[in-house]
């Protein structure tokens, strides 16, 4: 059977590509050159569908799959193995021999390569001619456009219908058209050379899925790309090749053009942004596919010599000998290979079939970086000081450096773009198993590399030229099935797989402003995707335990860490009200039960911390306790933690069962305070704080973290500091329950004293953590004064009971009463009115009874000094019996002499204390 050699010739969209499948598959044997590696992969996976993975073989300059039982064999042009006896042979886009870089190869195949059954050469119509002249015995067969094109003219980019392609031909006008796009569209997919092939790919399929509705591109959209592109505007019609700035011809127009349209879908072309209009010429030659004959295309002489340097770059030299075969002197391989025996290192005499073809297959590296004649020059030299020797090899430490530096998937579209230019090189040297050490590693580790540099560029064009999120949205709204909603552990929420917000607690927070066309994208879709989502977590709420909530300091109640209600003022302050934070897209009564629950959660966990109030709130506990204990029951209640009862006038008489009955509740009733211990613990004040400052709608002071005492400023009321548990000493706030055990020992001092005059050792700061400097503010606030001073030093020996202490003053005293009683007060029977009796000023029954007549004129009788209360009993300015004659005036007391008050500046100024540790 001898061999058929035909030629399919049309524009796009005539099928041919599909046809030589079609006719490969029917043979035992096939092979098929394509322009492009991405088109190449493309075919792959066809023809593995039809004949399967261990059948087919993929070729490119970068990427060899290759079983060992391939019976097909799909590759790029440039590496078709043209030793391979197969039945068949397609080689496509047989114009592109006219490419001044590539044309030679495509020309050679041409000429050269068959098939032993049928060989098809497909491309377009205006290949009819040449192919007629270089009298090849060729089988022409013209292909009709399934569809037609048609020119509609200029139209500004805004106004471009949807599924519309624009193609540029500079990366920065590219860019510029695809930031457009995105803020008026919802973005674009960018297409362009430079791009790896599954960036490219990715790109793509994002069109083709509808995510964007428009593609920006360079002329890469021309060769291969199946897209279903309904028009095509050109942005401009010149472009750079490489050497020069020129315009497109109408073919080449043509090309890009007939992107548009699929199969029987008519497509349209015209121009945008400053492109000028085509001629009318033009336009209707590309309507009707009418374009001037190609009249010669690139040729190289396939019979080199490999003997020496000098006799190679000879026999490249040598025309074809037809007017049709040109030669092109220019090409970046043969430019190269002169450099390099021009070069010392390598010298033009080289000698040796082995050692002029090393070199010849090293100046024909593909220039993926575009880095201009020199710029690739000099990459292909280094390596030639490495390689020259055909049994050299690139050292796997030396290449692991080099990839280390190009393995980062971190940096904006240009660095991503450098990085895949130059990992595509080392990928096509690792393909190279006479180059590497271990070119099967290397082919993994370059190819791995490439595709996570791929993925990061992919996603770098997205987020800088689409929002998905808009364009997912917009699309998924016009259906009538639900949205399909989810939501990440994190809290995001994915609306068609796109992240549209986050649901904090019951909180949407959409990603975009909703006052935005986007952001109103997402606020509608989050109100019917959302809804499921908060109704769920409504009733996880609902029948969550009590350990899942937590309180915190803004009085909010989180819920998988996220507040998701918050308190407000309720009837009192230890009663709040609760309130849903959020859910506003579900309706009242379905947030109620969550509500409930939530409240019902609050009120425990106030019980909880606070069990003495939550009695004294909730259960009435306090309606136990009679006359003056339930006033001080309530007053505690009410005030949070503490009150101080030096301020009261007249002083407190508690008996010992009113302080038994007030400790069987849960309060202390002392000298100074009555305080509740366990509201003075770090988790009882916090929440204390928390409910004062919902009750009063603003921030609430809370002392230090487990302070026995701490300095205070002009933020401290008297109020917060009750609440907190804390009396003023002075410009110092002590914790009520150490301020009672400091009173405590100060009594026990003056007992062990035996007078009124004793000595406080310094140690006894550390009761109350006070530094030394404070420290005799806090003894006034016990109502404690000078006694005696060093004659020398100034300082405090003796201290003595001057008179009852004003917090506010640390220790000022009130003036002296009138007759020795209480002010308005009259005496009482069996009451000494000139004295205490002997249990002091908390009262009780005096020793031997009520008077009963003697001492009534005003002898006070002596306190029982082994009495607990014995200490307080000088809380007033010792009075004499009243005379019986007129009263004289009485001179002022000197500091440290009884019936007076200690002068503050004066005696406090002579303190001379070791510094508090």
């Amino acid at each position: 059977m001898s061999s058929v050699l035909k030629a399919i010739l049309g524009p796009t969209n005539t099928g041919k590509t599909h046809y030589a499948i079609e006719r490969m598959t029917g043979y035992g044997t096939g092979m098929i050159g394509l322009p492009l590696r991405l088109l190449a992969r493309e075919v792959y996976d066809r023809v593995v569908e039809r004949k399967g993975a261990a059948h087919v073989a993929l070729v490119t300059g970068e990427e060899r799959i290759v079983p060992p039982t391939a019976r097909y064999w799909v590759c790029t042009v440039e590496s078709m193995p043209v030793e391979k006896r197969v039945d068949f042979v397609a080689i496509d886009e047989i114009q592109l021999a006219e490419d001044e870089d590539r044309g030679h190869v495509f020309t050679d195949r041409i000429l050269h390569l068959r098939g032993t059954h049928e060989t098809l050469l497909l491309g377009s119509d205006t290949m009819r001619s040449l192919l007629r002249r270089l009298e090849l015995n060729v089988e022409t067969e013209p292909r009709e456009r399934f569809s037609e094109l048609r020119y509609t003219g200029h139209a500004k980019i805004t106004k471009l219908p949807k599924r519309t392609a624009i193609v540029a031909f500079s990366a920065d006008e590219v860019y510029a058209i695809g930031e457009l796009l995105r803020r008026q569209k919802g973005g674009a997919a960018i297409v362009m050379g430079a791009l790896s092939p599954r960036t490219r790919n990715a790109q793509v399929a994002m069109y083709q899925l509808g995510e964007v509705d428009y593609i920006v591109a360079t002329d890469a959209i021309g060769m291969g790309l199946n897209l279903d592109v309904d028009r095509v505007v050109f942005a401009s019609r010149s472009k750079f090749d490489g050497r020069r700035h020129r315009l497109l011809t109408s073919a080449e127009c043509a090309q890009i053009a007939g992107r548009a349209g699929r199969f029987r879908t008519d497509g349209e072309f015209g121009e945008t942004a400053t492109c000028p209009p085509m001629d009318e010429d033009m336009w209707r030659a590309i309507e009707a596919h009418r374009f001037d004959p190609v009249d010669h295309i690139q040729w190289r002489n396939s019979d080199l010599d490999f003997s020496s340097l000098r006799l190679l770059i000879r026999s490249l030299e040598k025309p074809s000998g037809h007017a049709a075969l040109i030669h092109n002197p220019h090409a970046l391989d043969e430019w190269v290979l002169r450099r390099m025996s021009e070069d010392e290192a390598i010298g033009p005499h080289v000698a040796g079939t082995r050692k002029v073809r090393r070199l010849w297959d090293l100046a024909r590296l593909p220039d993926f970086r575009k880095a201009g004649p020199e710029g690739h020059a000099r990459l292909v030299l280094g390596l030639a000081e490495t390689l020259a020797d055909p049994d050299a090899r690139l050292s796997d430490k030396g290449l692991e450096r080099r990839l280390d530096d190009l393995s980062s998937i971190q940096g904006d579209i240009a660095k991503l773009q450098q990085r895949l230019a130059n990992i595509r090189t080392w990928t096509y040297a690792a393909h190279r198993p006479d180059w590497l050490e271990n070119p099967e590693k290397w082919q993994d580790r370059t190819r791995e590399i490439e595709d996570s540099l791929s993925d990061a560029l992919h996603e770098a064009l997205t987020a800088r030229f689409v929002d998905r999120r808009t364009t997912a949205l917009l699309a998924s709204l016009k259906k009538e099935d639900a949205l399909v909603t989810e939501l990440t552990p994190e809290g995001d929420v994915r609306v068609e797989g796109h992240v549209v917000g986050r649901l904090k607690g019951l909180i949407f927070e959409p990603v975009l402003d909703a006052r935005t066309l986007e952001g109103k994208a997402v606020r509608n879709a989050a109100q019917t995707a959302v809804r499921p989502l908060i109704l769920e977590r409504l009733s996880l709420i609902v029948a969550a335990p009590d350990d899942a909530f937590r309180l915190n300091d803004e009085g909010e109640i989180e819920y998988i860490n996220s507040p998701v209600a918050r308190l407000v003022k309720g009837s009192a302050w230890m009663t709040p009200r609760v309130e849903i934070a959020g859910a506003v897209e579900v309706d009242p009564n379905e947030r109620e039960p969550a509500r409930q629950r939530l409240e019902a959660w609050a009120m425990a966990e106030i019980a909880r911390v606070l069990p003495t109030h939550a009695k004294l709130a909730n259960e009435k506990s306090g309606e136990a306790l009679e006359g003056l204990a339930r006033g001080i029951a309530f007053r505690v209640l009410e005030s949070g933690a503490a009150v101080d009862l030096r301020q009261d006038d007249p002083n407190l008489r508690l008996s010992a069962e009113q302080r038994e009955a007030l400790k069987g509740i849960g309060i202390r009733a002392g000298r100074v305070a009555a305080h509740v211990p366990d509201a003075q613990k770090p988790a009882a004040q916090r929440m204390i704080a928390i409910l004062r400052a919902v009750e009063a709608g603003q921030p609430f002071p809370l002392a230090p973290e487990g302070a026995g005492s701490f300095a205070l400023d002009g933020t401290w009321p008297e109020e917060a500091l009750a609440a907190n548990g804390y009396l003023r000493f002075g410009k110092r706030a002590v914790r009520a329950d150490l301020a009672e055990r400091l009173g405590w020992e100060i009594s026990k001092r003056r007992k062990e004293a035996g007078k009124n005059a004793f000595a406080i050792e310094i140690d006894l700061a550390s009761v109350v953590s006070c530094p030394a400097d404070d420290w005799p503010a806090v003894l006034k606030g016990f109502g404690l004064a000078p006694a005696e001073k060093d004659k020398e030093t100034g300082a405090v020996t003796l201290w003595r009971y001057a008179s009852r202490a004003r917090p506010e003053e640390g220790g000022a005293a009130r003036g002296p009463r009138q007759g020795g009683q209480r002010g308005g007060e009259k005496p009482e029977a069996g009451r000494s009115q000139g004295g205490r009796g002997p249990k002091g000023p908390r009262g009780g029954k005096p020793q031997g009874g009520r008077h009963q007549g003697g001492n009534r004129g005003g002898a006070s009788k002596q306190a029982d000094p082994d009495s607990p209360f014995a200490a307080l009993a000088v809380l007033l300015p010792e009075k004499k019996s009243a005379p019986s004659k007129p009263r004289k005036k009485k001179k002022k007391p000197r500091d440290g002499q009884d019936g007076g008050a200690p002068k503050a500046a004066a005696s406090e100024s002579g303190f001379v204390y070791k510094p508090f540790q």
